[in-house]
C-alpha cells in the first residue's frame, strides 16, 4: 500500500514538475514582454488589454526578420550593429549571445549543420554538430584534406569542445539538428530506441 503510493506520488512528480516548469516559463515570458509594450497602450487607450503588448512585439520581431532579409535592410542592420558594437559593455554581452543565438538559425551558414558521430579512441563515440567544413592544402604537393570542426557540447550547449577531424572520419546518425539538441538537453534520454545512419552527404 505505501510502496504503491510513494510509486505512484513519484510518477506523478515527473509528470506534473516539467509541466509546471514549462507553463511558469511561458508566464513568466508572457509577463516581461508584454508589460514592455502595455504602460503605451494603456495611456492611449485608457485601460489595459492584456496581451496587446505581447502581439506587437511579435509583430515587431517579425518585421525585423522581414527588413532583415531584404537586401537594403540588411545593409542598415549591419551599419546599426557596427555602431551598437563600439559600446564595450554591449559588446561583451552581445557578441556571444548572437553566436549561440545563431547557431540554431536555419539561415545561418557557420550554425549546426548536422548531427555527426566520431570515434575518440580516448573516449569512445562521440555524437556532435558538424559547424565547419574545409580543405588543408599539403605541403608536398599531394591531394589536399578534407577537414571538419565538430562542436561536442560537454555541458549542455553552451560549453564543448571543437574537435577537428578528416571528414572521412564522419558518421551520420539519422538526426535532425533540433533532435540532436534534445538529446544533449535531456543528456541522451530523447536518443530513440534505434539510430541508423545516413550514408555520407553529396560534395
Amino acid at each position: 500500500m505505501i510502496a504503491g503510493l510513494r510509486r505512484s506520488f513519484a510518477t506523478g512528480f515527473f509528470v506534473t514538475v516539467p509541466l509546471v516548469i514549462s507553463v511558469a516559463t511561458i508566464y513568466w515570458i508572457f509577463s516581461v514582454v508584454d508589460g514592455v509594450m502595455a504602460p503605451i497602450y494603456d495611456r492611449l487607450l485608457g485601460h489595459h488589454v492584456p496581451g496587446l503588448g505581447l502581439l506587437t512585439t511579435l509583430l515587431l520581431v517579425l518585421l525585423a526578420g522581414v527588413v532583415a532579409r531584404n537586401v537594403i535592410g540588411r545593409r542598415l542592420m549591419r551599419r546599426a550593429e557596427h555602431y551598437l558594437m563600439l559600446v564595450p559593455v554591449f559588446r561583451t554581452i552581445y557578441a556571444p549571445v548572437k553566436q549561440l543565438i545563431l547557431a540554431f538559425s536555419p539561415d545561418n551558414e557557420s550554425g549546426f549543420k548536422r548531427v555527426v558521430m566520431i570515434n575518440d579512441p580516448a573516449r569512445g563515440s562521440l555524437l556532435g554538430f558538424l559547424t565547419r567544413e574545409f580543405i588543408v592544402p599539403a605541403a608536398d604537393g599531394s591531394a589536399p584534406e578534407r577537414m571538419a570542426a565538430i562542436y561536442v557540447p560537454t555541458n549542455h550547449l553552451y560549453l564543448g569542445d571543437v574537435l577537428i577531424v578528416q571528414l572521412s572520419d564522419l558518421r551520420y546518425p539519422a538526426l535532425t539538428v533540433e533532435q540532436g539538441i534534445t538529446v544533449f538537453l535531456t543528456g541522451g534520454m530523447a536518443l530513440p530506441g534505434s539510430v541508423p545512419m545516413r550514408p555520407a552527404p553529396p560534395d
